[in-house]
């Protein structure tokens, strides 16, 4: 039986969730290069009579199913303004993009910004794809503060080309999204942990070829790396280089600067927020306190005697100062006069 492109198509959510023009699915019309027959992945919302009732459009979910939509109308033609206006539609203008994924020399992370975030989805389409979307199986709503989150631990990215051969690439991972909590549900934050990935090709191409085994081997050899294609990898390894220079173009453009100008003035406000010191908590005002008014004995006796006698009246303070508050208290008579028995005080104590 030969296999047609509309087969190919039976993953595709061009159907609004619970739709009715989706024909049976042959997991055996395809083969996996890797592990043999190609399982299903059976998605939350695009099969008739599988997944939840069919969303309203606050949801996170309906969310992925127009993304999927408009990535359905892509052509050859689309320009730049075609992906910026599709990234402006479905992308906060502080978004985040972080793909993350393991290769031969080790696990790799690539954060991206707004600014990067067409050029991705279209570095996808660049490599050879004719048509991306994701498919969701049983994805976890949250609602915060100002976001809703979005985690799907079984996310399956995927892609159909036409060159060299029809294949289908299937990429399994985890996609963790934050949606503004707003009338238009943008995403700020996209997380895509890749785990593995499958290409499949129809059963039908590979009996064509059956006789002739130089494309036999040239079937079995997978056409991206981890899932990704050749122009993604380069591109986000680009991204490396060009994600710090976001600061410099935008201001070239709004300030028409030179280049030169544009790095002396973002090296300046760094070298500013470096050095300058950390700002201080506002410190509160001490209380006012009391002034006490010394009674006319305590007077006389602060102001009687010579300095010798001062002198043996602090030391006397500091060792006792409850035997001095019961002379000056209790023996008034004694006060002011130039025979003070301290000394014996000290003795005693």
């Amino acid at each position: 039986m030969c296999c047609s492109s509309k087969s190919f198509k039976l993953y595709s959510p061009k159907e609004p969730p619970n739709g009715s023009a989706f024909p049976p699915f042959h997991p055996g019309a395809m083969l996996d290069r890797d592990v043999g027959p190609t399982p299903m992945y059976p998605p939350s919302y695009m099969e008739p009579g599988i997944g939840r009732h069919t969303p309203f459009g606050n949801q996170t979910d309906y969310r992925i199913f127009e993304l999927n939509k408009r990535l359905q109308n892509w052509t050859e033609d689309c320009d730049n303004l075609w992906w910026d206006a599709f990234t402006t539609e479905f992308f906060e203008d502080d978004a985040m993009l972080t793909i993350t994924f393991c290769l031969e020399d080790g696990p790799k992370r690539y954060t991206i910004g707004r600014t990067l975030i067409p050029r991705y989805f279209r570095s996808i389409f660049e490599g050879g794809a004719t048509e991306l979307f994701y498919v969701l199986k049983h994805p976890k709503e949250s609602f915060h503060n100002n976001f809703v989150s979005l985690d799907c631990d079984q996310c399956t990215m995927v892609t159909q080309n036409g060159k060299p051969m029809f294949t289908q690439v299937c990429v399994e991972g985890r996609l963790y999204l934050e949606f503004m909590f707003d009338d238009m549900m943008r995403i700020k934050t996209w997380h895509f942990s890749i785990r593995q990935h499958r290409e499949v090709v129809p059963r039908s191409i590979l009996a064509m070829h059956a006789q002739d085994p130089q494309m036999l081997d040239q079937l079995s050899k997978n056409i991206t790396r981890c899932g990704l294609y050749n122009s993604t990898l380069n591109y986000l390894r680009l991204c490396v280089i060009l994600e710090p220079m976001q600061e410099l173009m935008s201001r070239h453009k709004t300030y028409s600067l030179s280049p030169r100008d544009c790095l002396k003035t973002c090296l300046f406000q760094k070298w500013q927020r470096m050095v300058a010191p950390p700002a201080e908590p506002p410190r509160q005002a001490p209380n006012k306190r009391r002034k006490r008014k010394m009674s006319g004995g305590s007077t006389m006796s602060s102001g009687g005697g010579n300095n010798n006698n001062n002198n043996n009246n602090s030391n006397s303070k500091k060792k006792s100062p409850a035997s001095s508050f019961a002379l000056s208290s209790q023996v008034p008579d004694l006060v002011g006069t130039k025979t003070c028995t301290v000394p014996e005080l000290e003795d005693r104590s």
